[in-house]
Formats: structure tokens, sequence, C-alpha cells
């Protein structure tokens, strides 16, 4: 790549936060989430450095299929299920294991013909009303499921939590309390936690938890960052300045003159954009690292490259490192910046650039 923009991936972060989860949650085992391209850090990547998770969950086939030809041996559970009934015997043949979330794929796996049995996870809908058999029809859906010739006769159970990362809404509690209610003499494998379950309520982590954000080195709260946590950031968004402008006081910067010099400065120009994946909507005022300096961004974010105040660095110069993300700058403080969430920032980062592994 010539152009200096990179996405940089710190392997060893990774597999801090992975040993991270297992101190919070020590008794279970771990599904790491790592659909959507590993929320854009890389599938195969992501999988093979985390090659003692216990599982992985994707959103669908295509992923799972990416991880089998990249020699990922672990558990893989389809969180999505299927889609169409001819997906059942590719997800026969890959050992997948598959959630099922509603009498559509219910009925698919009543109606195939598959040389061998699936696992089945059973969502039920505890009241994030997404995905999920309504709690009242989960009797009627296991006696169909252990009726089922397709289905290896131990289905796990699974609900997906709405607040987690909010320890006051009592809609946590409530949704544990009607999970618990149902699976109370079942003794089947269970899964609740999310990132911020696994954090806020011990109570939920059960047989399995199902870590993402906080993988990735990202606190899954609404407000703090990954050190509260002990989590360490993987993915670092970086630059270089590519020209230094001297503007005078009243001079405009960028598209639309949004925002006007107030005095006499220097403004930098970063080969990164969001073509690259940086928001649009960052407000001026966002921080960008330059040479480890805390400046601010200005005027508006265009499609290859982003001006920063640099009065915090007035020696700045051309080919000087820049960070817009990651070590040192926490990616939660951008997404606040931009009226977005971390997930939104990692998943949007484009594959023109270059990925670069560390550890």
């Amino acid at each position: 790549m010539t152009r200096p923009s990179r996405v940089v991936i710190d392997k060893q972060a990774l597999k801090h936060n992975l040993q991270r989860v297992r101190e919070y949650a020590p008794k279970s085992k771990v599904m790491a989430i790592i659909k959507a391209d590993a929320y854009g850090h890389g599938l195969a990547r992501v999988a093979q450095t985390l090659n003692n998770a216990d599982a992985f969950g994707v959103a669908c086939l295509e992923e799972a299929e990416e991880l089998r030809a990249a020699n990922v041996k672990n558990t893989i559970v389809l969180l999505e299920g299927p889609h169409k009934s001819i997906d059942l015997s590719r997800i026969a043949e890959l050992h997948l294991d598959v959630v099922v979330h509603n009498e559509s794929q219910l009925e698919m796996l009543e109606q195939a013909t598959l040389d061998k049995a699936l696992q089945v996870w059973i969502k039920i809908d505890t009241g994030m009303h997404r995905l999920g058999f309504p709690i009242d029809k989960a009797d009627e859906v296991l006696k169909r499921i252990k009726n089922c010739t397709n289905v290896k006769q131990t289905p796990k159970l699974m609900t997906h939590f709405a607040t987690a990362n909010e320890q006051a809404n009592l809609l946590t509690k409530n949704q544990l309390k009607r999970f618990n209610l149902f699976c109370e003499e079942l003794d089947y494998e269970k899964t609740m936690a999310n990132s911020a379950a696994v954090i806020n309520f011990p109570e939920t982590h059960a047989d399995w938890i199902r870590p993402g954000l906080m993988l990735y080195g990202v606190s899954p709260m609404k407000e703090g960052s990954a050190s509260d946590h002990g989590l360490k950031p993987v993915m670092t968004l970086e630059s270089e300045i590519i020209s230094v402008q001297h503007l005078s006081k009243g001079d405009s910067v960028g598209y639309g003159a949004t925002w006007c010099c107030p005095e006499d400065m220097p403004v930098g120009v970063i080969a990164a954009g969001y073509g690259d994946g940086f928001p649009r909507h960052a407000k001026s005022g966002t921080p960008i690292l330059v040479n480890d300096v805390r400046c601010s961004l200005i005027g508006r974010a265009s499609m290859d490259m982003l001006t920063v105040d640099l009065r915090n660095q007035p020696d700045a110069k051309i080919g000087d490192k820049v960070v817009l993300w990651g070590e040192s700058l926490p990616i939660e403080e951008i997404a606040q910046y931009a009226d977005t969430i971390p997930y939104e920032l990692m998943c949007g980062v484009h594959k023109r650039l270059g990925f670069v592994e560390r550890g």
C-alpha cells in the first residue's frame, strides 16, 4: 500500500481480552462472537488468534464457510439459523450448530432429509422482541424438536438481553427471571450473557457466555472505556500528515466552509476520510493524535482527507504519524463525537486500507 492510512490489529490484545473474559466468567464456556468480519477485524484472522475459544458465533452461512476454508476446527454456531431449507445440507456438511428462532425454521428441520442430525440452539424471546420463540410457545417447540430426527436430542437454549449495558434498568433482571423460570426443570445447556451482561450481571453467565464487543477491547457500557474493565484495544486506525497549510485568521477549512480559523495557525491534512471508514458526521473538536499529542479535527471529513488543528503540534510535518482511534485514543470517545457507537465505526472500516498484524 502506497497510501499511509492503515489498520493495525494487535493480536496479543485480542488474546488478552479473551483471557479477561474468562476471568469475569471462569465457570462458563466462551462463544466468541465474530460475525460481521469479526466487527471489522478480519474473520479468519480473529478466529485463528482466538483458537482456544470454545465456539464461534457467526451471522450467516458464508461466514461459516470462510472459517472452515481457513481450517478453523472450533464449533461454529449459526446465530440467525437457516434462511432456506436448502441451507440445511450445507450446515450439516460443515458440522455447524444452528440457532432455531421461528416456526419456519422449525418446519424446515422437520421436513428435511439429512445425513446427520444437527445440534440445535433454541432461541427464546424473553423481552428483546427481535428474534426468538415467545416464551409461552417454547414448551411446544421443545416437544417438536425432541421428535425431529434431524436434530440431536439434547438441544441448547438461548436468549438475548436488550439493556444489559444499563445496570439500573430492570428489564435485564426481568428477562433473566422469565428465562430461569422456563428452564427451571430443564437440564439443557444455556446461554444468555453478551459482553455487557458478562460484566454487569454475573448471575447471567450460565453454561455459555457470548462476548463480542469486549473481545475487541471496547467497553460495552454507555459510558467509560475499555481500560475501566481491564481490556485492551485491538484495532488502531492510523495514518500520516500529507500536507501542512499555514492559514490566516478568518480562513475557512474544507467543504461547506463550516470552520474558520480563529487566528493565524497551522492546519494539517491527513490521508484518511469517510472512504476509509472515518465518520463524516464527526464534529469539529473530535480528538486526533498527532505524534501522540491530542489535536482536534476541524471542518468536515472528506472522502480521502481530514483536516486537523496543529496549534498543539506547531512543528508537525509531512509524514508525521496520526492516530484516529485505538491505542491511546479510545474508540468510545470518537463514537461519542460522531453520535454513533463503536460497533458502527469498527464495522465500517474499509477494506481498501492496509491491514497490519502486530503480536
